[in-house]
């Protein structure tokens, strides 16, 4: 008798999990959704937070509404969801960042990563370019770094503010070369575009999505992608890596927060719903044509990435005596 009763004791265990998925789907079919997106339409977080509440609208039968909560570096809306009910309903759809730098850069910020949110799942990631005007006189990362250091404090690249991702990047292309690059911050990327695409300031570093139409317009010279690997979008662009700078591995990437105290069955049933959703052949292709790849993790896999990117970034913010503006 005992075998028999193990034998049910087990696929009672084995049960567990599915009925825990049918009580979260359950759950999320119950009310409506809301994807808070801290950033103004337009942008790859926008163009992500609408994919995921087209998803989420179809396949729980609800509405799914996309409120753009732009200002205060993402804060208001962070803020937003940091306080909503942690039933899966409101979802943050936030660029790596807001959740790996930021908590150092601001010391201020008024949310906690770990305290104040669960990880749901990644979404996408884009390849930074460092690219310059044509008038340039550097084909190369090389040519660009020997300009650098003949010509001190001098050569300028733009970016989207201090202490962004792409601020870092520079900062840490300048560490492993020895170049003196002058930093020049913006409120957002399209006002330095502008200005490099007019030659009043010769370089950026900006991501995939912002500069791929102007690359491929001849507008800006692609010099090296600060990934690990080169971009299916732009193969023939070196890394800085095999352009002769190791060290700068610098990806920007998007993913998907709740507040904290969201079941994790719920959690998890989102993360399997969202990675669907964006793995629709359709949204990659999407995705795709605007410079970003598909990069989904399971819940526990981008919580560690989280965490390690933040490790990361403090020590160079602190080093390098990085204060936001």
């Amino acid at each position: 008798m005992r075998p028999i009763l193990f034998s049910f004791a087990l696929a009672a265990v084995a049960l567990v999990p599915a009925v825990q998925a049918q009580d979260a789907a359950a759950q999320l079919a119950s009310k409506p959704f809301t994807i808070v997106a801290p950033f103004p339409a337009g942008g790859p977080v926008d163009t992500l937070a609408r994919m995921m509440a087209d998803g989420l609208a179809a396949q729980y039968k609800q509405t799914a509404i996309v409120e753009n909560k732009p200002g205060a570096h993402g804060n208001i809306g962070i803020d937003q969801v940091k306080r909503s009910a942690p039933t899966g309903h409101t979802l943050l759809v936030i660029p790596a960042g807001n959740l790996t730098i930021n908590p150092t850069l601001l010391p201020k910020a008024g949310y906690d990563v770990q305290a104040d949110f669960a990880a749901v799942t990644s979404l996408a990631r884009a390849s930074n370019i460092v690219a310059v005007n044509p008038a340039v006189p550097a084909r190369t990362v090389a040519e660009l770094v020997a300009l650098a250091k003949a010509r001190p404090n001098t050569v300028a690249y733009a970016t989207p503010g201090v202490g962004s991702q792409l601020h870092l990047a520079g900062e840490l292309l300048g560490q492993q070369t020895g170049a003196d690059f002058l930093h020049v911050a913006y409120k957002g990327s399209g006002p330095g575009l502008n200005d490099v695409l007019a030659g009043t300031v010769p370089m950026i570093i900006g991501n995939m999505p912002v500069l791929l139409p102007h690359i491929q317009a001849g507008k800006l010279r692609p010099l090296a992608v600060t990934d690990p690997t080169r971009d299916p979008t732009l193969p023939q662009v070196p890394t800085l890596a095999e352009a002769g700078v190791p060290g700068v591995a610098v990806t920007s990437w998007y993913g998907v927060l709740a507040p904290k105290g969201t079941p994790p069955a719920v959690l998890e049933q989102l993360a399997r719903d969202i990675a669907a959703i964006i793995g629709q052949p359709a949204n990659r292709a999407k995705l795709q044509q605007q410079g970003l790849q598909t990069w989904l993790l399971s819940t526990a896999a981008f919580n560690d990435v989280i965490r390690k990117e933040t490790a990361t970034w403090a020590p160079i913010i602190r080093d390098r005596k990085i204060e936001a503006q």
